[in-house]
């Protein structure tokens, strides 16, 4: 599959899972979490610290999001992202954007050797769906 076929499947989901969610606007875990809602998509934030984000629920881990959840972007540091592939995997995710800075080679061949659509070229769902700060 080419990059515009990757990210096609990705954004066909019913529902995001944005892992690294922040509260934090100036952080890129908050923008993306903010692009998906700009854009009209369900996004459940995935953050053990916090409780909700941006007026939405959030869950602690990949682990506990709600099964129309397929796709799942990752603003994590490289080390926390094989933790989160891992998970992803395990939960029967099937599209896997690793955003700029996100990704590591590990995390990658990973979630590659599973059949996961994996994103992780640096291409950036901010600039895909068009984010704007308000």
């Amino acid at each position: 599959m080419n990059i515009r076929d990757k990210i096609d499947q990705f954004l066909a989901a019913e529902a995001f899972g944005v892992v690294g969610a922040s509260s934090k606007p100036y952080k890129y875990g908050n923008k993306v979490l903010r692009c998906y809602l700009q854009n009209g998509r369900r996004a459940v934030p995935v953050n053990p610290a916090e409780a909700r984000i941006e007026g939405l629920d959030c869950v602690a881990r990949v682990s506990e999001l709600p099964p129309e959840v397929k796709s799942i972007s990752v603003i994590t540091p490289p080390q926390v992202t094989d933790k989160v592939v891992e998970e992803a995997i395990a939960r029967g995710i099937r599209n896997i954007w690793m955003q700029p800075g996100a990704e590591s080679p590990t995390a990658v061949a990973l979630a590659e050797k599973a059949g996961l659509n994996v994103i992780a070229d640096g291409s950036c769902v901010l600039v895909v769906l068009g984010y704007h700060d308000h």
